[in-house]
């Protein structure tokens, strides 16, 4: 059976259940000592470390839930009317959905908006803007090799690259990014905001082709497509990532792949992806994503706490700690070279900064994306069309009363 993602049913039950059984986060007040401002975001293990050690210096106390079903959680706690004081979620796709229920508070005056610019405040028409802001942000349009093995100059076969499509989350969505970066090298960064925000069909030809070249790559080695759905993109556990692991030179991921390297993090370099992609376009923009802070609560302590963790000081210190950057152009970023080669190209609006598509999009519409990338790594050899007008049909039933994302790409400078 082909793996398929979770669906939401299915992680909701999951939610309800962890909730019920007492693994959700704490209801404000609840218990013993002064109140906790409750937050869900989606870092866990050593990254929710890092993240709990900034949360420490704030001064406010605090209950942090780390997830990576971060959006199936949300829901859940939100329909048992126990929602997060404050929920971290990879994109906005889902807090536009939460917006226009008027169920999000608004963060005026708790950070200054003129140090973000896109595509890092992205908008939607109907809904507030000041109702997210980004507190991490990772650069995609990147493939990783190893310092003693520079990468072709040229477009690089199957055998070369290392692919792992599981998850704990949603499986299938480092498929995504192949596919996001290949529509935004072959037909330019206005074509991608127009797909990711709805307005170009999943049928249409620059989509087409970007899924084609993607399909003709998983073709060459059809055994080796299929081993990829088997492996973690963060290698196996205790190791040190795919890359290390023997058997591969390149892996397409972001900038946070770094984290999977262990200690041999210093071993790994990058370089920009559109010339090793299939196809070998010129880099026409990148590929960004950011992980949006939205509040819930009305609490005072609520509010202080977001408003001190994006302040220039929590979010240097957390650059410090855990090598992660800042969408707010006021921080400054490690001395490191390769921090500082990720922080200019996040900076560089030479080229457009592009958000991951799949984060900006309902989240019906990004669930039958990773369906369709799961089915196209099983199945390389069938026609990618028919594939494709399923997903165009689930965005079809997408109210038109939802709103739709605005100002998803920069523009160049």
């Amino acid at each position: 059976m082909t793996p398929r993602a979770p669906t939401r049913a299915v992680l909701l039950v999951l939610a309800l259940l962890l909730t019920a059984a007492g693994c959700g986060l704490a209801a404000p007040g609840s218990g013993d000592g002064p109140t906790k401002v409750t937050i869900l975001g989606p870092w866990t293990d050593g990254q929710e470390r890092q993240f709990e050690d900034v949360l420490d210096g704030l001064g406010i106390p605090y209950t942090y839930q780390g997830t990576a079903a971060t959006r199936e959680v949300l829901l859940a706690e939100v329909q048992a009317g126990n929602p997060p004081d404050i929920a971290i979620l990879p994109g906005v796709g889902e807090l536009v959905e939460y917006a226009a229920e008027h169920r999000l508070r608004s963060l005026r005056g708790l950070y200054d908006p003129a140090e973000y610019g896109r595509p890092w405040r992205p908008g939607a028409r109907g809904v507030a803007d000041d109702l997210w802001v980004p507190l991490k942000a990772d650069l995609k349009s990147i493939v990783w090799y190893r310092e003693d093995r520079p990468p072709p100059s040229s477009p690089a076969p199957l055998t070369s690259w290392c692919i792992g499509m599981g998850d704990d989350g949603a499986s299938g969505w480092p498929g995504s990014d192949w596919i996001e970066d290949l529509i935004l090298q072959t037909a330019g960064p206005v074509l991608y905001e127009r797909w990711a925000t709805g307005d170009l069909k999943w049928t249409d030809p620059p989509v087409v082709n970007a899924w084609k070249l993607w399909a003709g790559l998983l073709a060459q080695d059809p055994d080796a497509a299929s081993r990829a759905l088997l492996s973690d993109h963060r290698g196996p556990p205790g190791g040190h990532g795919l890359l290390f692991q023997g058997g591969c030179d390149l892996e397409h991921q972001g900038s946070f792949a770094r984290s999977f390297y262990g200690d041999l993090k210093d071993r790994a370099a990058f370089t920009d992806s559109a010339r090793l992609l299939p196809g070998g376009a010129p880099a026409k923009g990148r590929e960004v994503s950011a992980d949006f802070a939205a509040l819930f609560g009305r609490s005072e302590q609520a509010h202080d706490l977001l408003r001190r963790l994006t302040s220039r000081r929590a979010q240097e210190e957390w650059g410090r700690k855990a090598g992660v950057f800042s969408p707010n152009s006021a921080v400054h970023t490690k001395d490191a070279a390769v921090d500082q080669q990720i922080a200019g190209r996040l900076t560089d609006h030479r080229l457009p900064l592009c958000l991951d598509a799949s984060d900006v999009m309902p989240a019906a519409v990004r669930d039958a994306f990773y369906e369709a990338v799961l089915l196209t790594i099983a199945h390389p050899e069938a026609p990618v069309h028919d594939r494709l007008a399923d997903v165009q049909k689930v965005q079809d039933t997408q109210s038109d009363h939802t709103p739709r994302l605005t100002g998803v790409c920069s523009r160049p400078q």
